[in-house]
């Protein structure tokens, strides 16, 4: 049969990065310009991102419990499962080569002397070669490079889970995971490289500003939803009646506790910047989550427990670029405004008409748009934003954020295109009215 060729071709995979694994020749990192001596590390640095990397790694089963208890009974389970699973696939992916395609040496556009990066060189950390405990120069000078590693995993691992949300109730598994794959190699690592490497083209040349990942996760991952619901088609039964909100609220309060790692340890140090991002992220949140259900009210809709989670979350979002850069009262207009645009979204009829199921894009990708808008108005420091005098860095954000529009969008709208070459991406008609739960896991609710 040809699903057992596929399952077996994805067993072989397995095989051969065990394989390989076992006989690889790991490089030791040394003491030189990339890479300092042991004396570089700070121990507070060091507890805190090892605190922060828990804290990440606990949002994708806070987002299963987030998505699980917004869809259908018969999906609850598929659901949850294509967030959770991300902790296996993208974390090997990670090791063996997207870590060095995001964060290796620069490959892109020379200009002058200088080199601005598109993607990082494929070969510098594979198998995560150099990777140790010596602190790189450039990457986390105080921590052991290791931990920077496992810390901007935990991004990468996220970022294909949100766009689930988008996805469910009819996709099939085997092709989710083919997609993952491919987005966390051709968009998310060469936008993370973009963005966060020090040589990164959209950081370094167009100075944009993303503490925390509004364009790397919220806004890719966002448009590579907007794609999906696209190319995928309808439900054919697109009625939306949430199975258990207390798991939706179970989900809300891990995201927002995980968040606090996602935002104030990209600090990357124990300082007073973590402290403030760990402080804007809380409020901004808060304030989102009442705007949206008293915006809710006065649109005529109850108030519900949905509304105050999805506010909270799209609050998280649209503070993540600016987590470090901005003082808490204007993190407060950052939750106020994010919920009333998203929730305007949410309510869109042409953006209900494609069936993104829960809301993906008018959440994370709208939240990350308004993000990296009110970033390029905001952020403190000398010529860093419109309102302290970088007219040019806020034309260099609006530019940086076409490209990023068109390169997520386009980009992962060709990736699904492509997986549904090789396998179909749709459940069958039988298989979606049974429900993924029984028909593609053999489980129920």
């Amino acid at each position: 049969m040809t699903l057992e060729k596929r399952w077996i071709a994805s067993f072989v995979i397995i095989v051969l990065i065990a394989l390989t694994s076992l006989f690889w020749s790991h490089q030791p990192a040394a003491v030189s310009n990339q890479f300092l001596d042991t004396t570089a590390i700070n121990f507070a640095d060091v507890a805190w991102l090892l605190t922060a990397s828990c804290l990440v790694l606990l949002m994708t089963p806070g987002l299963s419990f987030f998505y699980g208890g917004m869809v259908g009974r018969k999906n609850v389970i598929s659901t949850m499962l294509k967030s959770f699973i991300c902790l296996g696939v993208i974390s090997l992916l990670w090791v063996t080569v997207g870590f060095s395609l995001s964060f290796g040496d620069s490959i892109g556009i020379t200009i002058g002397d200088q080199t601005y990066g598109i993607i990082g060189n494929p070969l510098d950390f594979l198998f995560f070669d150099q990777v140790e405990v010596l602190p790189h120069s450039s990457l986390g000078a105080s921590i052991p490079f290791i931990l920077f590693a496992l810390f901007q995993m935990k991004f990468a691992v996220i970022t294909p889970a949100i766009i689930t949300g988008a996805l469910a109730e009819r996709i099939r598994f085997i092709s989710f995971l083919l997609f993952i794959c491919l987005f966390t190699l051709i968009i998310y690592a060469p936008l993370c490289h973009m963005i966060w490497h020090p040589n990164g083209l959209l950081g370094s040349f167009f100075g944009v500003k993303d503490f925390a990942g509004g364009t790397v996760v919220h806004m890719s991952a966002g448009f590579a939803a907007l794609a999906g619901v696209i190319v995928l088609g309808k439900r054919k039964n697109n009625e939306h009646i949430p199975t258990n909100i207390p798991f939706v609220v179970l989900g809300t309060g891990l995201l927002w506790f995980g968040w606090f790692g996602f935002n104030a340890g990209s600090a990357l140090a124990a300082n007073g910047t973590a402290a403030m991002a760990f402080a804007t992220t809380t409020i901004a949140s808060a304030s989102a989550m009442i705007t949206w259900i008293f915006f809710d009210r006065i649109n005529g809709r109850k108030v519900s427990a949905l509304g105050a989670c999805i506010g909270a979350v799209v609050g998280l979002v649209v503070i993540t670029p600016a987590a470090g850069f901005v003082t808490i009262p204007e993190s407060i207009f950052f939750g106020f405004i994010g919920a009333i645009v998203s929730n305007k979204m949410v309510y869109w009829k042409r953006l209900k008409e494609i069936d993104d199921t829960l809301d993906v894009f008018a959440c994370h990708g709208v939240g990350g748009i308004m993000g990296m808008i009110l970033t390029a108005i905001f952020a403190h420091g000398e010529d860093a934003s419109l309102l302290h005098g970088g007219w040019g860095v806020f034309a260099h954000h609006m530019t940086a954020l076409l490209l990023v529009s068109i390169f997520t969008f386009g980009g992962a709208y060709l990736l699904f295109k492509f997986t549904n070459a090789i396998i179909p991406l749709r459940v069958t008609e039988e298989s979606e009215e049974i429900g993924l739960d029984q028909s593609q896991h053999g489980e129920k609710f």
